[in-house]
């Protein structure tokens, strides 16, 4: 299941319990990182730039179900 990420007026929702807040997202990225290694070796990611990205799954964490899930408007969104 490709699910499309929420936007400014959309929101995921759970269609079996309702649930609007908590889910688990499961998502492949390529990435392009720009790494700063210290003097002792310790990584720290500067800049990050999303090549693409693309969500595998969305599981709701209310209820478990996994093919659930669709967008819908926010409040006061508009239409």
């Amino acid at each position: 299941m490709t699910l499309p990420q929420p936007t400014a007026d959309t929101r995921w929702r759970c269609t079996l319990c309702g649930n609007l807040t908590r889910f688990d997202v499961t998502r492949s990225s390529k990435v392009v990182e720009y790494v700063h290694l210290d003097l002792a070796g310790e990584p720290k990611v500067e800049e990050r730039e999303v090549l693409s990205e693309t969500i595998e799954s969305v599981r709701c964490r209310w209820c478990n179900a996994v093919d659930q899930i669709e967008l819908v408007d926010r409040p006061g969104a508009q239409v």
